[in-house]
């Protein structure tokens, strides 16, 4: 990269970073939608939200100097507009829920109708990397794990949006690193959308970093969670850069464990899994007494090793790169028991 075209990225990210934090000072001034606070909440007054338009609305920019001036995006057009349409369907519907809540059933349901059109338009994960074997051709397997990989991973970057900062910061990291990664293996496509990603979430996160002026809203937190696992399923198979698909769970693995883990424990003690509660992992913590600061900063922590994980993997190979997994589980193992056990001699559980 010219010493020219540094400049100019770090322009067009200021730009990006003014954009987002317009937008959030806009929905933070007008309140167009807000959030009440009842017993589930982590807050004590009414504050507003749906903030996270100013991520998609970023990232709706970048979409479209690619899609005008992108010549060199190395990703077909079908698969752009298809990944294009699907996200912003998906943020249109969240931030209708924003403004009035619409029932789960429907909700899942759009989800499903934004997966189907991403996968109408070639977005497959149609082959997986199988340790001893290597990269196996799924067939028709291809579509329901699709199905399951981004609608399990939309949601549960949405379950975890529940204090100040927290999605909005993991959010930047985990764009950041995707950034860096896919762009030393020579994305563009790939590259560019994680850079607009890492700049609306810093814009939004002037007014959403705790204490928190504005929260995300679903508008925010599912549209990140969705673009997050096409972003994966594009960079391993279409874009030029060709990354490991592991390297998005990995970057989320504190996301996906916490989720996993709180419905697995919600199973065997027999609850409701589709009723609202509050015994996330890290919804626990911050009953324990540990503000929203800490526990979003702990977060933090825990998305920057797994981003250095990251970094580690793409430099290894074959089966060598599922053993990156391991001091990270071993990590979120010990974490969660020693939550779960404070939780329960507080009374908590």
């Amino acid at each position: 990269m010219t010493s020219n075209s540094l400049l100019l990225h770090i322009l067009f990210f200021l730009l990006l970073t003014s954009v987002a934090y317009c937008v959030t000072w806009f929905f933070y001034r007008t309140a167009i939608a807000t959030d009440q606070p009842n017993e589930r909440s982590s807050h004590l007054h009414t504050t507003p939200r749906s903030g996270g338009v100013a991520i998609v609305v970023t990232f709706l920019i970048g979409m479209l100097l690619i899609y005008y001036f992108g010549d060199k995006t190395h990703i077909q057009q079908i698969y752009m507009v298809s990944f294009l349409v699907s996200s912003l369907f998906v943020a249109l519907i969240s931030f209708l829920d924003d403004l009035k809540t619409i029932r789960s059933v429907l909700k899942l349901a759009v989800m499903i109708i934004a997966i189907l059109i991403a996968m109408w338009g070639g977005i497959l994960l149609d082959q997986l990397f199988i340790p001893g074997i290597g990269y196996v051709h799924l067939g028709w397997l291809a579509y329901p794990l699709t199905l399951f990989w981004i609608l399990g991973l939309t949601n549960a970057v949405n379950f975890m949006d529940g204090l100040d900062g927290l999605i909005g910061g993991t959010a930047a990291i985990v764009a950041l690193f995707f950034m860096i990664i896919t762009f030393s293996q020579g994305s563009t496509f790939v590259y560019i959308t994680s850079y607009t990603i890492l700049a609306g979430s810093i814009g939004f996160l002037f007014f959403n970093f705790p204490p928190a002026k504005i929260f995300m809203g679903d508008v925010g937190s599912v549209f990140l969670g969705f673009v997050f696992a096409i972003l994966a399923i594009i960079a391993t198979r279409y874009d030029h850069s060709h990354t490991s698909f592991l390297v998005m769970p990995l970057l989320l693995f504190h996301v996906i464990f916490d989720t996993f883990f709180t419905f697995l424990r919600r199973c065997i003690r027999g609850e409701n899994v589709m009723e609202a509660h509050r015994s996330h992992l890290y919804q626990l913590v911050q009953q324990m007494g540990y503000s929203h600061l800490k526990v979003s900063l702990m977060q933090y922590c825990f998305c920057f090793l797994q981003g250095l994980g990251a970094l580690w993997m793409v430099q290894v190979q074959g089966n060598q790169r599922l053993s990156v997994f391991l001091p990270f589980f071993l990590l979120q193992a010990v974490y969660a028991l020693v939550v779960i056990k404070t939780a329960k001699s507080r009374g908590l559980l």
